[in-house]
């Protein structure tokens, strides 16, 4: 496979792109529909919402609909990649570093469960999402220009209620998860019988500490890791342990606990974590000095 790590500086979460080299991924057999099981589309952070709709339209993106606004009040609009993922422009106040850029990193995730009440077993009770920002139900206006949009659901937004700690949590910053349930119809599996790395979101992936402890916390709430890399994997330029779960319905969710990590690879300078405070964030400076590392084609 071939894979690139994406990263903003403005804040938000990563992206890890992947690219198979040895099959052509696989696009879903059915046009995936809003509430479908898995990762349907991914949160991205805005600073404003309207100048960002005009300089997509203005660049010819697959924009869906219009500006419109959340359960919560927040102004929002969705746009689709030349492969059918489909990103959620929301509002955001939280920043790492103004680069002057309408938009940020991930800020979350929209996953269709069939049940939330059971979901939330692993999304509040393992990842922590302990605050109910909304809980929704019925025919949305927002939703209405996504395939399968008009239908009736129920909507609800988490939130963590505290900072969250660890080497990358500034830059990362505050993320959200919306979990999504149909209630007129039987929604199917976004990656049924498809491979991971097929055309779509894979996976959610959480940078953690202490995955000893997290392991043992998730066999006790009946989510026992279905892969586990064990003590460390060496990708050359970055080193880590990774493991995974599933939630209820299916959905994969990566743990890293990075071990080290390229701060300027040219003079061959790597920061080695496992010698610091586990919670302790990274200072800015070094944060922003991995941006150094940029690839440029």
């Amino acid at each position: 496979r071939h894979a690139i790590l994406a990263l903003n500086l403005q804040g938000g979460g990563g992206f890890e792109i992947w690219q198979y080299t040895s099959r052509t991924p696989q696009a879903p057999e059915n046009e995936i529909l809003l509430g479908d099981l898995g990762i349907f589309s991914g949160k991205i952070k805005c600073s404003n919402i309207q100048k960002c709709y005009t300089d997509f339209k203005t660049k010819g993106l697959t924009i869906l609909g219009e500006v419109t606004t959340n359960p919560e009040g927040k102004q929002n609009f969705f746009v689709k990649d030349p492969y059918g993922n489909i990103f959620e422009m929301v509002s955001f106040d939280t920043w790492f570093k103004n680069e002057n850029k309408l938009t940020g990193g991930v800020g979350g995730a929209t996953v269709g469960v069939s049940d939330i009440e059971k979901s939330f077993s692993v999304y509040q009770d393992i990842l922590g999402y302990d605050e109910v920002v909304y809980d929704k139900e019925g025919v949305f206006e927002d939703l209405k220009c996504i395939v399968g949009g008009e239908g009736k659901f129920r909507r609800v937004l988490l939130r963590h209620s505290t900072l969250r700690r660890g080497p990358f949590s500034k830059l990362i910053g505050p993320t959200e998860i919306e979990l999504i349930q149909c209630l007129d119809r039987t929604p199917k599996k976004i990656f049924e019988n498809r491979f991971w790395g097929d055309l779509g979101f894979i996976h959610l992936c959480y940078d953690i500490v202490g995955m000893d402890v997290l392991k043992r916390e998730c066999e006790s709430k009946g989510f026992p890791f279905t892969v586990d890399s064990s003590n460390s994997f060496d990708m050359g330029e970055a080193a880590g342990h990774f493991s995974y779960i599933e939630d209820p319905d299916g959905t994969l969710i990566e743990f890293v606990e990075t071990h080290k990590v390229p701060i300027l690879k040219k003079i061959g300078w790597y920061l080695n974590l496992k010698n610091r405070k586990p919670e302790k964030a990274l200072p800015d400076w070094m944060l922003k000095a991995m941006a150094l590392n940029r690839v440029k084609n």
